[in-house]
């Protein structure tokens, strides 16, 4: 493994809007070095999520930030995304590859097992995320990964405390979502701890 700091991956709530989460964002973003935004849709109609979309990633990516949207590529490429997120390693996964490779990013999310993870770097996938059910099995998943592939590994924390464990595991991005958006100090305090966790300065 490369001795190189993980980098920041930022996910949104599932939103239904983007109007009252943008100041919680444009907050997060402005303590820098966020590598990913990762745009959740509370529902399904794809109109209102370009809207969400169109709305919020310029501001991310005026800072160099990737965005990326949940299942999605024809939102990702109408509303001027970056890429898509897909769950699992199937059919969805091998259309995503087909319709935004290589131009745009693919990740592949909720692998399950190493041979889910495996099968959707061989489809194309940009960068691999294992489910965080069982924090165990991630931590070890991780280690393994990091070891034998050069495909991205991409590890949620869920809180705070969970970013050194996966920065020892040999992650390259950590993903956050609620441990920034409900943390009590607000957005910015808990990215600015977290970059420090992620370039192992502690607290």
């Amino acid at each position: 493994m490369e001795d190189i700091a993980p980098r920041l991956y930022l996910a949104t709530p599932p939103l239904a809007d983007a109007a009252g989460f943008a100041p919680a964002l444009n907050e997060a973003l402005a303590i820098g070095d966020v590598a990913s935004l990762l745009i959740r849709f509370a529902g399904a109609d794809e109109r209102a999520n370009e809207a969400i979309v169109r709305a919020l990633a310029p501001a991310a990516q005026e800072k160099n930030v990737a965005v990326l949207v949940t299942a999605s590529p024809n939102v990702a490429l109408r509303a001027g995304a970056d890429g898509a997120h897909v769950s699992g390693c199937g059919d969805a996964l091998v259309e995503a590859v087909k319709k935004l490779s290589p131009r745009y990013i693919v990740g592949a999310g909720d692998l399950e097992t190493r041979d889910d993870a495996m099968r959707a770097g061989e489809a194309g996938a940009d960068y691999v995320m294992f489910s965080d059910r069982d924090r165990a099995a991630l931590l070890e998943r991780v280690i393994w990964w990091a070891e034998l592939f050069n495909t991205p590994c991409v590890a949620r924390a869920a809180t705070l405390a969970d970013i050194a464990p996966l920065v020892e595991a040999g992650a390259d991005f950590v993903l956050l979502d609620d441990a920034v958006w409900s943390d009590a100090r607000g957005p910015a305090a808990a990215v600015a701890e977290a970059q420090a966790l992620l370039k192992g300065e502690g607290k």
